[in-house]
């Protein structure tokens, strides 16, 4: 079978999966052919969610399979070994034919079988939802430096509204770097309190591309009051990514960021990247907080320079 077969077989094949799907269905890269569905266990309010990454190869399907990655946090160990071999199965039983529907509906029905089993091997209930992690306890890597973590009682004291009081503060996006088929777009907000956090998270999760994201890192800084004092809450998000959440928060100390998060959304492209995954997450990162004016000198006035917002598309 030719290229152009495999062409032609490829484009039903994302016409059928567009249709079926609706909004589960996301294009990543259209040029490069790299594809996303969002996978629940088909409750009303779903408990487990897996979003599937695909990329379909010029010699798909008649020669290899799709290149995949499975992004669920939870998932892990024996379940995820598990899942990848089922889904290896039905590529060996249907050779030279299109599977991607195929390997979603047995994701389907792996979901599904955990209706009736929610507790993991510790026995706690895990959850397909994205969790806020809002910790200051920061797993941080070789790179972090706990010191710079610090108590800022000479700045003047101001307050914090309650949650009620608060609305979702405006995102800004900026503009998308590319790498080898991988693609990383940084977002970012003004924060005041750490409930606007998972406000701002799930503004952006509206967005399905966004939410289908491989990874979503983040990082945030927030000056607040605590007695006569201001203290620092910061923490970070690696969302399978290791170790980048920490490099993130560390760059933000580094600029001495505050009232601020930070989240790269990262798109794979099916290449390996090893150590530059990082230099992009770091660059996207010091260049929206440049754009935004939150790059300043100690002893600066917190939060932006100017008030306008900006908004790349």
């Amino acid at each position: 079978m030719s290229n152009e077969d495999n062409a032609t077989l490829q484009r039903d094949e994302i016409e059928a999966l567009s249709a079926i799907y609706g909004d589960e269905w996301c294009i990543v890269d259209e040029e490069h052919k790299i594809y996303c569905i969002e996978v629940t266990d088909g409750q009303t309010k779903p408990v487990w969610k897996i979003c599937i990454q695909v990329h379909l190869p010029e010699d798909y399907p008649s020669e290899s399979p799709p290149e995949y990655q499975i992004n669920a946090p939870w998932l892990r160990g024996d379940e995820k070994r598990n899942l990848e071999a089922a889904l290896a199965d039905i590529y060996c039983e249907n050779l030279g034919e299109s599977i991607v529907y195929l390997w979603t509906e047995k994701i389907r029905e792996f979901l599904q079988a955990k209706i009736t089993s929610p507790v993991s091997d510790g026995g706690e209930q895990l959850s397909g939802e994205r969790q806020i992690n809002l910790t200051t306890e920061v797993d941080h890597g070789d790179d972090f430096d706990l010191s710079l973590i610090e108590t800022l009682s000479n700045h003047s004291d101001h307050s914090i509204e309650t949650s009620d009081d608060l609305e979702c503060p405006v995102i800004t996006h900026g503009a998308c770097v590319t790498d080898r088929r991988s693609t990383f777009q940084p977002h970012l907000a003004p924060v005041s309190h750490k409930c606007q956090i998972k406000m701002v998270l799930d503004k952006l999760y509206e967005n399905k591309k966004i939410a289908n994201a491989t990874h979503n890192i983040y990082a945030y800084r927030i000056t607040t009051s605590k007695g006569s004092n201001n203290v620092m809450l910061q923490g970070c998000e690696d969302d399978g990514e290791t170790h980048a959440g920490g490099r993130m928060l560390h760059l933000l100390q580094i600029l001495n960021a505050e009232n601020v998060i930070v989240i790269v959304s990262r798109w794979y492209g099916g290449i390996l990247l090893g150590p530059d995954r990082f230099k992009h997450i770091n660059n996207c990162t010091r260049t929206i907080l440049q754009e935004c004016d939150y790059i300043k000198e100690k002893g600066d006035k917190k939060g932006p320079k100017s008030s306008g917002e900006k908004k790349k598309r």
